[in-house]
């Protein structure tokens, strides 16, 4: 007897089934990484780095400082707060996308872990955290390299390092989804084109959010970049967050949904 299609979409939203056979298949993408980790942490690091400079102190000199909260900011430290959530934000969605497509596409590196006593969910969560690990050791060190530059010294950057690795954990499950539905590399175009870009000028990265009109701010309020920045940019003033536990909680809930529906999706898939 034929399963009904109401039962078939219910066991591909089942509750995933973890264990920690993820921790092998973590390892292995770990043990790869390190004979690329020099060239890779260039890549992904340069280009942040480039716009902060170039925008912050060549732009940053011509505005001087912006008003936030009725404060004067000097924008290479607004900009610097928000750009290192972008970078948060681009490491774990490329990482969950081309690298997570190419394992389990192109290489078929999935199909042979799961040779092994490996399931699928185990494997799509170490891709998760994977792609979460990359995205703060990235952040890390730019937040060191702005050190260095002097943009901040509060005590509470401390704090931003569990943050930004939130934030990368949740882009990390936003892109796992597009990675269950691409044909191809060419479909993420419309996840970078569509969402990503949006998203990042419409988050407060480089400008106040005063600034949008009155349904984009309403957008904005609830977009998982906008909870990042707003959560990391006070700890660069030595602020606490106002509103925190909502912002966290948004960033919680697109992680945890974005996981889900991902996890779904890639079991479809090597159903079909």
């Amino acid at each position: 007897m034929m399963p009904s299609s109401q039962n078939t979409t219910a066991s591909l939203f089942r509750p995933p089934q973890i264990s920690w056979r993820w921790w092998p298949v973590f390892r292995r993408n770990l043990l790869v990484w390190r004979k690329l980790a020099v060239p890779s942490l260039v890549g992904n690091i340069a280009e942040p780095l480039i716009t902060l400079v170039a925008f912050g102190y060549g732009l940053g000199a011509l505005i001087g400082q912006v008003q936030l909260g009725g404060v004067a900011v000097p924008y290479i430290l607004f900009l610097a707060s928000g750009s290192i959530c972008t970078s948060a934000m681009n490491a774990a969605s490329f990482e969950a996308l081309y690298s997570a497509f190419s394992r389990m596409q192109i290489q078929r590196t999935w199909d042979g872990i799961m040779n092994a006593p490996v399931r699928l969910d185990d494997v799509v969560f170490a891709e998760m955290l994977w792609a979460t690990f990359k995205s703060l050791f990235t952040a890390a060190v730019i937040l060191l390299v702005m050190l260095a530059l002097g943009i901040s010294h509060s005590p509470m950057l401390l704090l931003a390092l569990p943050l930004l690795g939130l934030v990368g954990l949740t882009f990390a499950s936003i892109a796992l989804i597009f990675n269950a539905l691409a044909k191809g590399y060419d479909f993420f175009t419309y996840y970078f084109t569509l969402f990503l870009t949006p998203t990042m000028f419409l988050s407060g990265v480089f400008f106040p959010r005063d600034q949008l009109p009155g349904v984009m701010r309403v957008i904005s309020d609830w977009l998982p970049l906008t909870a990042a920045v707003e959560l990391i940019r006070p700890l660069f003033l030595g602020q606490w967050p106002v509103q925190g536990l909502q912002h966290l909680a948004i960033l919680i809930f697109y992680a945890v949904a974005g996981f889900w529906i991902a996890l779904a999706l890639t079991r479809k898939r090597f159903r079909n």
